[in-house]
């Protein structure tokens, strides 16, 4: 007669939990594979689309040029070495105006939030000032502040505070205020609210605008080169655009879809590790 006590019932359940969590690893990953096999083809068959297209004359070869030509002109210039200049100026523009983006931009949100007075002061202004074309603030911004490194940033800043300030604002405003009487209840400043319920129950919030501020930032450094630059990858795309050199138009677009995608990857793993470290 077969006898099963109570170790052996904890191995059984301990091995098929095993095995679910074994399941389960392997389904995550065989989609993860399947995720990037289906975006691999997507854009395989985007740059096959566009090369066909243009070599039979679907597409104005003129206009949007085709992949292999847009690739020679990368590695021409990556091998002559014309291109890191202005990747450089392009990039390093970016990283300040992010970082400053979000320091600002959170800082203001906290402000605003510490100060209810100051957030209904600063309400419509913030909501206007969102609504406004930022490019209509660049030649304002080359006034005042010369026509280089500093204006292009502060044109970056311009988006980025703003987007960052109302997204965790708006975050602290909406966390449960249930806990907030709670830890009130026991006698608890406006400080240990901030510290122990509003920013924690935020933080997410507050990490996941580092991707949203990646694109913003990149958006405000090519409008301000497009205004003011005379290096970086929107003056490439506007001096292409002035000798209708649309390969280099095109082979400029492709950099910065590569570098801006490199730039959030690694925003995620970032994200990935300040959630895993909370």
């Amino acid at each position: 007669m077969n006898k099963t006590g109570p170790s052996g019932t904890a191995d059984t359940r301990s091995q098929w939990l095993h095995e679910m969590h074994q399941g389960y690893t392997r389904d995550k990953k065989q989609r993860k594979r399947n995720v990037f096999a289906v975006r691999a083809v997507i854009l395989l068959l985007f740059f096959v689309s566009w090369e066909v297209g243009a070599r039979v004359g679907w597409i104005d070869e003129l206009l949007f040029s085709y992949p292999t030509k847009v690739f020679q002109q990368i590695y021409g210039d990556i091998i002559s070495g014309s291109l890191w200049p202005h990747l450089g100026m392009t990039v390093g523009e970016t990283a300040v105006g992010f970082v400053l983006g979000t320091l600002l931009g959170t800082l203001l949100a906290v402000l605003i939030w510490w100060s209810p007075f100051l957030s209904a002061v600063l309400d419509p202004y913030m909501v206007v000032f969102n609504s406004m074309p930022k490019v209509a603030l660049g030649p304002i911004f080359i006034v005042m502040f010369g026509a280089g490194f500093t204006a292009i940033v502060v044109t970056t800043l311009s988006i980025t505070v703003i987007v960052t300030t109302l997204v965790v604002y708006n975050s602290f405003c909406g966390v449960d205020p249930n806990l907030i009487k709670v830890v009130k209840s026991f006698g608890a400043s406006r400080t240990q609210v901030f510290t122990k319920v509003i920013l924690p129950a935020s933080f997410p919030t507050v990490v996941s605008t580092l991707k949203v501020n990646v694109g913003m930032s990149w958006v405000g450094v090519i409008v301000g080169e497009f205004l003011v630059a005379k290096s970086g990858l929107g003056y490439l795309i506007i001096y292409g655009f002035q000798v209708f050199n649309f390969t280099l138009v095109m082979s400029s677009l492709l950099i910065i879809a590569a570098v801006a995608t490199a730039m959030y990857q690694l925003v995620v793993y970032v994200e990935k590790l300040l959630l895993s470290h909370r």
